[in-house]
């Protein structure tokens, strides 16, 4: 059982503490989560889904990625190892509805992409097998769609296109692609493709300077037309505009020990929820309004256990959870917005 409570930590902040049950490495273990509420924003706080799935078992590989179908109410899972189903899909309740494993080979990264007219799910493979080094779209069943790259080959051309080991992917309601290329392989680039599949822009060269890359990591929108990058080697998140591919500016002072390796939006814009692997830690970032990056600031953390190491996150557009894929933990777990934190976006 979770227990909540409450106290004051000096004048400038609320500091929120939650004892829970962890299934860390399979044995229980009491952990302390702490969540900084600044007075200056609205509270951010989240508790654990003990619940959530239903049964733990299913998770028999390492857990790399996971995606939320919120249209439809569905969560999708994405593990690695030999002989086990490579995608488990389940309710947002928790419940197994069904696993599939055709054409996946070595799964790094996924997006649902749901809308009243499609729904798919994307996924990169960046595996060493026939069906490495490429992006690929599935249908809810697992029946493959599409592939991008050529399959089994990495390489850095564009024409035909090549990956190698391509880390995420972001679809956008309007059906465009971003794709960061780029997790330790050939390629440090972000890919711009138009939803039949031509290269609108892209940014694509290693180093340390604007729009350059050193592992990018994952990839997201907001609301107001802008692309962020985890520009994960370099220890920083990277900005651009989405039509254009313009780069708007870079946060760095938040990452001095450790780079992000995952970023998403709360539903409401206002946060950007960053993923830390060796540092087991998830922290939400101010939002900057329209028109500006400005600096990088820490709302507040979620200090998971000792190498959980959260790889990928995802979060519900409808609900607001947090789903977390930790390599270290072989699990996901769900985080839930309390209900002063729903309110803040009518739910």
């Amino acid at each position: 059982m979770a227990r909540f409570w409450v106290c004051v930590a000096g004048a400038g902040f609320f500091l929120a503490s939650l004892v829970l049950h962890s299934r860390f490495c399979g044995s229980p273990v009491l952990r302390n989560f702490a969540f900084q509420i600044s007075w200056r924003s609205e509270k951010v706080a989240y508790r654990l889904d003990l619940d959530w799935p239903k049964y733990s078992d299913y998770f028999t590989g390492t857990t790399f990625c996971v995606t939320v179908d919120s249209l439809n109410g569905l969560v999708y899972v994405a593990q690695r190892g030999d002989n086990i189903p490579k995608v488990l899909v389940f309710t947002e309740d928790g419940y197994f509805l069904r696993a599939w494993n055709y054409t996946v080979d070595t799964p790094h990264g996924m997006f649902a992409a749901s809308t009243l007219h499609e729904q798919s799910v994307w996924i990169t493979d960046v595996g060493s097998g026939s069906y490495g080094h490429t992006v690929k779209k599935y249908n809810t069943f697992g029946d493959l769609v599409q592939v991008l790259g050529t399959p089994g080959k990495k390489g850095t051309g564009l024409n035909p296109l090549q990956f190698d080991n391509p880390a995420e992917l972001y679809v956008d309601d309007t059906g465009d692609i971003y794709i960061v290329d780029g997790d330790g392989g050939l390629n440090n680039r972000l890919i711009k493709l138009s939803q039949d599949f031509m290269i609108l822009w892209l940014h694509g060269q290693n180093g340390t300077g604007p729009a350059k890359f050193n592992i990018p990591h994952s990839v997201t929108l907001d609301s107001s037309g802008r692309v962020w990058v985890a520009d994960r080697g370099n220890k920083r998140i990277q900005v651009f505009d989405k039509e254009t591919g313009e780069w708007l500016g870079e946060w760095n002072n938040c990452f001095t020990e450790e780079g992000p390796s995952s970023v998403r939006f709360t539903p409401d814009g206002k946060y950007l929820i960053v993923a830390q692997l060796n540092l087991s830690r998830l922290s939400f970032l101010a939002a900057p309004p329209v028109g500006s990056i400005g600096d990088c600031s820490v709302i507040s953390t979620i200090q998971l256990p000792d190498q959980v190491l959260p790889h990928l996150l995802e979060v519900d557009r409808k609900t607001g959870a947090i789903y977390v894929a930790e390599i270290g933990a072989k699990q996901v777990q769900k985080f839930v917005p309390l209900n002063s934190y729903l309110l803040s976006f009518g739910l």
